[in-house]
């Protein structure tokens, strides 16, 4: 299969680069390198990936990276992701977020590609809900443009299926964690509270800590990338996650077990506003349709994930 990976020198699309390649596929990886870093793909490079910094929002440049290709996949994973930043730009947020979605289906279009995967996210799109766990059919209420901006992207995705007929499924994340996710950068939690550990520095935990999120590690979202391009029939959005809800209170828990002698130190300060209380994702569509259910546990998840920082940081050495 010859597959185009969007955001592919970032944390979740260097994985799947890595995925493609041991199964044997040829991969173009298109990224503008704001985030996502070069070395992320030193080993896929190596192997025959080809990288093309481009900017999604580039239409003209990423139909003609696309055709030129003709991948029979699109991954599309490129996007604006820190919710901070989307409360404080929202035009940038919906020109990365919807613009570039639009581009890349303009550019599978063009290109014939027959299956394109989009990375959603399950959520920030729900918002602060009393439904839970939240299956699909749930109101979409996002409580900041970021979600706003990726259901906006996933009308368009629906509608070049119907307009069209591009073949493509938008996939609705939990809080996705695991080895190259950036401590330093638009990291999720369990990324920073890892390099705050391994620094012996004092984490921020926001709020009161009892808000929860479905958290999913990185190598069950590739598989689930993988197992959607393989199912063309199937089209709108699937939740992707492990269906169970944990706390931030628990992640420091179980890092304070992981952290060994030298412990884990946490304050408390103001929540942040764009943030939901609760989030649980109905993975029940996702076992139905993709015959696909999560495989890593939590606490196996972050002893990986703190094994590949500690291995990564300068400072652990």
């Amino acid at each position: 299969m010859r597959a185009l990976v969007t955001g592919g020198a970032g944390f979740i699309g260097s994985n799947l680069v890595d995925a493609l390649l041991e199964a044997g596929h040829e991969v173009e990886v298109v990224d503008d390198l704001s985030t996502g870093r070069r070395s992320n793909l030193d080993g896929a490079l190596a192997r025959g990936a080809t990288l093309n910094e481009i900017d999604i929002r580039d239409r003209e440049a990423l139909v003609e990276c696309a055709t030129r290709q003709r991948p029979e996949a699109i991954f599309h994973l490129a996007a604006q992701i820190d919710v901070r930043r989307s409360m404080a730009d929202v035009p940038f947020d919906a020109r990365v977020n919807i613009e570039g979605t639009i581009n890349v289906l303009e550019a599978a279009r063009a290109a014939g590609a027959g299956r394109v995967v989009f990375s959603s996210t399950g959520g920030a799109i729900y918002g602060e809900t009393d439904i839970l766990p939240s299956d699909e059919t749930v109101e979409p209420i996002p409580e900041a443009p970021y979600g706003q901006s990726k259901y906006c992207a996933e009308r368009y995705v629906r509608l070049y299926g119907r307009l069209f007929g591009v073949s493509a499924v938008s996939l609705r994340y939990g809080n996705v964690y695991g080895p190259r996710q950036d401590p330093l950068g638009e990291a999720g939690v369990v990324a920073i509270f890892c390099g705050k550990l391994l620094a012996g520095e004092t984490a921020t935990v926001f709020g009161d800590g009892r808000q929860t999120r479905d958290y999913v590690f990185v190598g069950d979202i590739v598989a689930a990338n993988l197992a959607a391009a393989a199912r063309p029939e199937l089209s709108g959005e699937i939740n992707i996650g492990t269906g169970e809800e944990t706390s931030v209170l628990d992640l420091v828990e179980a890092l304070r077990e992981l952290g060994g002698e030298d412990g884990f130190r946490y304050e408390h300060a103001a929540a942040r506003q764009g943030e939901i209380q609760r989030s649980r994702l109905d993975v029940s569509r996702a076992r139905a349709a993709l015959g696909f259910t999560t495989r890593m546990g939590l606490t196996e998840g972050l002893r990986i994930t703190l094994e590949a920082t500690r291995a990564a940081d300068p400072r652990s050495a």
